[in-house]
């Protein structure tokens, strides 16, 4: 889920004290997004991410293409929102891969922790996903190309202190099972793209 505008003065504030704890981190701002397309879908997925049980993340390629959000790569940085547009996280790409949805392996449908973390719920919940919020007219296709991405928390640490400091209070649901909000576009079903 990306904001319409998503560099508000608390998302300058977080990346301003990421900086001042790791000054080796790159001084433009990276990337500002939520995960999913709704804010319901933004928390709980958030949640996960928090918890440690989230590390990986899948979006449409052809979404990316859509939109012309520029394509995660190794090495990025993402500051992460939850539902209301606040920064919680701040995250590293450490792995891409691009696929076809009927590719996607097991191993990556675990990393991304949702439901049962299977192979079949993940197939499930992300088809159901991309036919009802794709960004792109060419919506699903069992053989669309998937960019299947890990990441990790950029700051070590970081994820389990935010979680504690902010109290974040979210309700892990099954976030492909929410009705839509009123959030604008573009919230990734991983990324701007990404759940």
């Amino acid at each position: 889920m990306s904001l319409s505008d998503p560099v508000t003065p608390a998302v300058a504030e977080f990346w301003a004290a990421r900086r001042a704890e790791d000054p080796s981190l790159p001084e433009p701002m990276p990337e500002v997004w939520a995960f999913g397309a709704t804010a319901e879908h933004a928390d709980a997925l958030l949640a996960l991410v928090l918890a440690g049980t989230k590390t990986g993340t899948a979006s449409s390629l052809w979404d990316y293409e859509h939109t012309g959000d520029p394509i995660p790569a190794v090495g990025d940085f993402s500051i992460i929102l939850d539902g209301a547009g606040e920064p919680h996280a701040l995250l590293r790409t450490t792995a891409i891969d691009v696929v076809p949805f009927n590719e996607v392996t097991a191993e990556h449908a675990h990393s991304e922790g949702e439901g049962d973390q299977t192979l079949s719920y993940w197939r499930a919940s992300h088809e159901r996903y991309w036919r009802e919020h794709s960004e792109s007219p060419r919506g699903f296709e069992s053989d669309m190309p998937i960019i299947c991405e890990r990441f990790e928390p950029a700051v070590p640490g970081e994820l389990e202190s935010d979680r504690h400091a902010r109290g974040a209070g979210f309700t892990i649901v099954t976030c492909h099972d929410t009705a839509p909000s009123t959030l604008s576009p573009g919230m990734r079903a991983g990324g701007p793209n990404s759940t």
